[in-house]
């Protein structure tokens, strides 16, 4: 049975199997097996309990081996202990899909993780297909089923929620039918023994009554393929994700709760950038991202039109936008003077549109038209608050019945509780997405138009590399060499060596033994030079006092290369010290890092930003996944501060942009080309209007 059918059955079964199914009070078996007995659910539900001979006045099966009819679902609610042996069973009973509600796997130490691998075992050697475990379970609205043990069944409309917490379903469920948000699937997937999100997104993407996803993710098991999926489906509908895990100590919470790993935070922002993911921050944000796409409309860019009767408001909206890649749209000369004809004589004349503390529902109606006929406006927000004389229900009324409303994206603010609770309920029943605070619709907008903003990019972003003749067999020689004498750091001239291979220009590196040595080499260059240490597996050279810049004679030299190799002595093996290096010191403007690192997740991902030694309290930097090309590479730089001094500041000379984006692409393809590459750190990364140079670098491998 191919995928799509195998998934198809599963969330639209026929007959479904509770096993653990009760009457028992408070039963998450019974409380399953009651949702779907007690819905309008077309299909049969059986109950398997080896124990009661009724469950709901339905008869009980002991097995579902002693069950007749074809089931096409098991929904496994059992103690841990018991779920192996039903999950075979099921198998052996020829069942397709089962859903395991059952928690005491991947979370739960040794043994629940060996139990876990053995879920995974049976459904990969059997064929058949596993929901969770440790999950809520999951619900169709358009057929009317809802098996888990959630307390109800969504509303019916196109929004697909997957999500690892069973708790946030739950919370979303709650909100969502207050609210009147629609969803076409509802999914809690848990530990992902087997279906996970990549092949959720797949099918979804075929599903014509999905018009976009909502993630909750914990942990991503196969990286590249989620990617794939991803970017397919983003194609033509948003994906919006909330990716807890952000930080160590958020990482650490993962890992306690679904037993997995959370993988580096900046790589995973890379990762949804690639595929044109939208990131959510928060639960409040991910929540308000349904309201926008319960009923969303695409946007054309990110130029907002700003109703408001508040002044201030609508001055905290403008600066929210413009601080955060928005634009703040510039009414058409025809809109002003329509606007003109209707609105108050002191009205703001311009954008926000002002339309003052007493604005009525017919100034909030002919705002809102005329913003929606403007071609320089591509999304509307309509602040309302709660002064004395606003009529917050007849001003909802009056926008929600504008027959243009469908043309572009229009948000509503009601920045009040009771007072403002009718016109609330009004965009609510309409499908106008509203928000507590405006800072929240303008939030969800820009996210829209950036994920517009790849699509457009996309074409450029993915076209293929500049073609160039990499020596690949001599930089590969250079890495299995190091391999073969057990070395896990590559450096010094080697480093540099395989750099070159790739045609990223380097700076010129002579080894010198003796002090002697050290001190005619660096006559020969020219002075200034630096003097850096040289050993096998040195990851960082400046904590051991190993490297000397700007040395301006000989005696310099010579009295440097004693005190560098002295304390090389007290710190490393004898037959570890290679010898130091002298280089010629370079001058340049700026100092960069540019790096690449194997994410165990997503693979390969080049790092760009604010370089020297205090790269890492800085943090300014980016992540990219690899490979790129030149305009990939100038998109990764432009996410970084340093990128606005490497442009050109206040008259300073910009630097070589277009070098530097062709050193970082074919940087990238050095970790494609050579798997056994861990990380590359090529810093600093010397910069200017002349092209960029690397002064250093160090490459760290596998040691198999």
């Amino acid at each position: 049975m191919m995928q799509n059918e195998q998934l198809d059955k599963f969330f639209n079964p026929k007959i479904i199997a509770v096993i653990g199914a009760s009457d028992r009070q408070h039963s998450v078996g019974g409380a399953i097996f009651a949702n779907i007995k007690n819905s309008a659910f077309a299909g049969k539900v059986v109950p398997v309990n080896n124990r009661a001979g009724t469950v709901l006045g339905v008869k009980t099966f002991a097995s579902v081996a002693d069950i007749i009819e074809k089931i096409d679902l098991a929904i496994i609610a059992t103690p841990a202990a018991a779920v192996l042996g039903v999950l075979d069973e099921c198998a052996r009973a020829g069942i397709p899909g089962a859903v395991i509600v059952s928690s005491g796997f991947k979370e739960a130490g040794d043994r629940g993780k060996k139990n876990f691998a053995k879920i995974q075992e049976i459904a990969k050697s059997r064929g058949i297909r596993v929901l969770g475990p440790n999950c809520l379970g999951f619900a169709n609205p358009k057929i009317a089923l809802n098996a888990s043990f959630a307390p109800q069944c969504p509303l019916p409309g196109g929004i697909a929620f997957i999500s690892q917490s069973g708790a946030l379903c739950d919370t979303f469920l709650d909100w969502s039918l207050r609210d009147n948000i629609g969803f076409s699937h509802f999914v809690s997937i848990g530990s992902i023994a087997d279906i996970g999100f990549a092949e959720l997104i797949e099918y979804f993407n075929k599903d014509k009554s999905v018009n976009s996803i909502l993630l909750y993710m914990e942990s991503l098991n196969d990286g590249p393929k989620f990617l794939n999926a991803a970017r397919a489906f983003c194609r033509d509908k948003p994906i919006v994700c909330l990716k807890a895990g952000a930080n160590a100590a958020g990482a650490g919470a993962a890992a306690s709760h679904t037993g997995a790993i959370a993988g580096d935070d900046k790589i995973f922002s890379a990762a949804f950038d690639h595929c044109g993911v939208i990131r959510a921050a928060t639960v409040s944000d991910l929540y308000n991202y349904a309201k926008t796409l319960n009923h969303f409309k695409k946007p054309a860019g990110n130029r907002l039109a700003i109703i408001t009767n508040a002044g201030g408001p609508g001055v905290v909206s403008a600066d929210f936008l413009t601080q955060n890649g928005g634009q703040l749209a510039k009414l058409a000369a025809p809109t002003i003077k329509k606007l003109n004809a209707i609105m108050p004589s002191a009205w703001s004349r311009s954008n926000p549109i002002d339309v003052l503390g007493d604005g009525t529902p017919e100034h909030y109606r002919a705002a809102a038209a005329a913003c929606l006929e403007d071609n320089n406006i591509d999304g509307i927000m309509a602040i309302i608050s709660p002064q004395a004389v606003t009529q917050s229900k007849e001003i909802a009324e009056q926008i929600a019945s504008l027959p243009e409303i469908v043309k572009k994206p229009v948000f509503g603010s009601f920045m009040g509780a009771g007072r403002v609770a009718g016109g609330v309920e009004i965009f609510r029943q309409s499908g106008i997405p509203v928000y507590r605070t405006p800072e929240k619709a303008v939030a969800c907008f820009l996210g829209l138009a950036r994920w517009q903003k790849n699509l457009r990019d996309s074409k450029k972003l993915f076209a293929k590399n500049k073609s160039f003749a990499p020596d690949k067999e001599r930089a590969a020689m250079i890495i299995r060499h190091a391999m073969e004498t057990r070395q896990s750091v590559i450096a010094g001239e080697s480093a540099r060596e395989i750099l070159q291979c790739y045609q990223l220009p380097c700076n010129m590196i002579f080894p010198a033994q003796n002090a002697a040595q050290a001190a005619k080499i660096a006559k020969q260059t020219g002075f200034p030079v630096a003097l850096k240490l040289q050993a096998k597996n040195l990851l960082h050279k400046t904590e051991l006092r190993g490297v000397r810049l700007n040395l301006a004679g000989a005696a310099e030299v010579k009295k440097a290369f004693a005190e560098i190799m002295e304390n090389a002595r007290k710190h490393l093996r004898r037959e570890d010290i290679d010898g130091i290096s002298v280089e010629k010191m370079i001058f340049k403007k700026y100092e960069i890092i540019a790096g690449i690192k194997k994410d165990p997740v997503f693979g390969p991902a080049i790092i760009f930003g604010a370089g020297g030694t205090a790269a890492e309290i800085f943090g300014d930097a980016a992540a990219a996944i690899a490979p790129l090309n030149e305009f990939a590479a100038k998109s990764l730089m432009s996410k970084t501060k340093i990128f606005q001094l490497l442009k050109g500041y206040r008259g300073e000379n910009a630097a070589d942009i277009r070098g530097l984006a062709a050193f970082l692409a074919k940087l990238s393809r050095l970790p494609v080309d050579l798997p056994q590459i861990k990380e590359i750190d090529v810093n600093p990364l010397a910069v200017d209007e002349n092209g960029a140079i690397a002064l250093d670098a160090k490459i760290v491998i596998a040691k198999s």
